[in-house]
């Protein structure tokens, strides 16, 4: 299997390219660049030496595995008061610290809670300690009776829905933030983990020391496993806000149906006292 399409996406987001600007970076059609990074073809072999010549990457990097936030780092694209050598430490962050982050607290309610779009989860991943960055966030209002550091997540993907229900993409997960991984918690809670590769977010199945394991309500989804080291940040959804109206449920559809026939059975009643 090649990563080299999604590679590319990854590169030209933290480049802040379009497509058609990478494109003229290596003389190609922008067509070229969407079928590439949709999977519909691949670049020919002199394409991927110069893009790994012009990034400083390895053609092996490129083409067998999924490049991480932190080989991103040499590309030297950040900015401010963030330094590129170091790498966002993983839990254990003062929830102090994380105001002077641009952390939000429920007590500044005015000033919205910040949120990461989908589009740019990739930026929000490499730019965790710029404080300018986490401070310049679009920010949303949402009514939220919670303490502590929140943030928006807009979801991306199926992973959270199924038979038509469940949490739909682009819908806007708010979070607390934690400051450890919980040894308590809510059944089925959902969480939104933060990593290298992306942003995860499923109900929590179980949890220790060493890591993670979380669940997709889509079946067609595996588990997955997350380690203390792969953790950069850990939220707790306390509200998920939709433009959706899910259908109701089994038990619902059941107890409308029996409200219906309890209408009914009183329409006929009135009639009959009615009659005498």
């Amino acid at each position: 299997m090649s990563y080299i399409g999604k590679n590319i996406k990854k590169i030209r987001t933290v480049r802040k390219l379009s497509q058609a600007a990478f494109a003229d970076l290596f003389n190609l059609a922008r067509p070229s660049v969407g079928a590439y990074e949709e999977g519909r073809s691949e670049p020919k072999i002199d394409t991927i030496i110069a893009i790994a010549n012009h990034f400083s990457l390895s053609t092996d990097a490129l083409l067998r595995k999924e490049l991480t936030v932190n080989e991103l780092y040499s590309f030297d694209i950040l900015k401010g008061e963030f330094d590129p050598t170091q790498m966002p430490p993983a839990l254990g962050k003062s929830l102090k610290a994380a105001k002077k982050e641009g952390g939000f607290n429920v007590g500044n309610y005015t000033e919205g809670i910040p949120l990461v779009e989908k589009i740019n989860v990739l930026e929000y991943i490499v730019n965790l300690q710029n404080k300018d960055f986490i401070i310049n966030l679009k920010r949303i209002r949402l009514p939220a009776e919670t303490q502590g550091i929140l943030r928006a997540f807009e979801h991306s993907g199926d992973e959270m829905f199924y038979h038509d229900r469940g949490i739909h993409d682009g819908d806007i997960l708010l979070a607390n933030k934690l400051e450890a991984i919980p040894r308590k918690f809510k059944k089925d809670a959902v969480f939104i983990v933060v990593t290298e590769k992306g942003v995860i977010i499923r109900r929590i199945l179980s949890a220790d020391e060493n890591g993670i394991l979380l669940k997709p309500d889509n079946s067609a989804y595996e588990n997955k496993l997350v380690t203390k080291k792969e953790i950069l940040e850990i939220w707790q959804t306390v509200g998920v806000w939709s433009n959706y109206v899910s259908p109701p449920s089994l038990l619902e559809s059941r107890l409308m149906a029996v409200e219906n026939q309890v209408t009914q059975l009183n329409k006929r009643m009135v009639k009959i006292e009615k009659n005498e």
